[in-house]
């Protein structure tokens, strides 16, 4: 399957400020793909220049094959996008944003719109004006929706939605990419994208730290052990094995991450004192904050 989004060596800076650098990607078509990163990592710079709103610094950054710079015009016929920061005319309500956003893209949206709003529960006569953030959030994915575009790239679409809201989302979301279509969603909600997504990229102060599936970065990343002995004494006298990575030493208590196969830990517990035994695959949060912790090691 080809590339729907490809960014090769992209950097855009603000004078003498990073917006990213050097971020390399490939976002087959039919992905979920996740954009992880905490506020000011070059998620939303990414997307800016993604959808020709900004001209890289250098590097390239193509849709569809086309220059996301030169051709702009051509690429967005076939994007929905919901941005970080969505704005719309206090006088508006959907209906008639419908009605704009179709004669915008030559279409007409209204049934289509119709039933995304029956479905997050939106009342499109109510004007922005009247709306809570959550609506002017329903409302900006209806318009990122409603014309069934190749690809969506959704920058926190989720920050205002509560949690039934997310889920049908979530549902739709699916929905589109069985049937072919792409997502790029970014977002600092790592539980979320890992519900969601088959591959994540992690971008940390505008650069690519990791770009896989979720599989592959959890089995990366070892697995999580606590280890509670039966007493004090024994546990002291006991050294750790160079394939156990502590971050707890305590009298009773060692958490930490294992490196290879669960075995050699189960041999080297094996007539030991233990007590009770925990090992599972970290979750995306421990594996977020595992990246940014190697980089303030490798800082100092």
């Amino acid at each position: 399957m080809g590339s729907l989004i490809q960014l090769d060596h992209l950097t855009r800076r603000y004078g003498r400020r990073r917006g990213v650098e050097r971020v390399s990607l490939s976002v087959p078509e039919g992905a979920l793909f996740g954009f992880l990163g905490p506020n000011g990592a070059g998620k939303t710079t990414t997307i800016r220049v993604m959808l020709g709103f900004l001209r890289p610094t250098s590097g390239e950054a193509r849709i569809f094959g086309l220059d996301c710079w030169r051709d702009s015009k051509a690429i967005k016929r076939d994007i929905g996008y919901l941005p970080g920061d969505l704005r719309l005319p206090a006088w508006m309500d959907g209906t008639n944003a419908l009605s704009i956003f179709g004669a915008v893209r030559g279409r007409d949206l209204a049934g289509a719109g119709r039933e995304l709003a029956e479905k997050f529960d939106l009342d499109l006569r109510v004007k922005v004006r009247d709306m809570s953030r959550g609506m002017r959030q329903k409302l900006g994915l209806i318009l990122a929706l409603a014309h069934s575009p190749r690809l969506l790239v959704l920058d926190e679409p989720t920050s205002a939605l509560d949690p039934l809201m997310q889920q049908t989302l979530h549902e739709l979301l699916r929905q589109r990419a069985a049937a072919g279509h792409t997502v790029f969603f970014s977002s600092h909600s790592l539980g979320e994208v890992e519900q969601l997504c088959d591959r994540v990229a992690i971008v940390r102060a505008g650069e690519i730290v990791a770009d896989e599936s979720l599989a592959v970065l959890r089995d990366r990343a070892g697995h999580d052990v606590t280890i509670r002995w039966k007493d004090d004494a024994p546990a002291l006298a006991i050294e750790p094995p160079e394939f156990l990575k502590l971050t707890r030493c305590e009298r009773a208590v060692w958490q930490g991450t294992l490196e290879g196969p669960v075995r050699r830990l189960v041999d080297f517990l094996a007539g030991k004192s233990v007590e009770d035994l925990s090992i599972g695959r970290p979750d995306l949060e421990s594996l977020f904050r595992r990246f940014y912790e190697h980089e303030r090691k490798d800082r100092q």
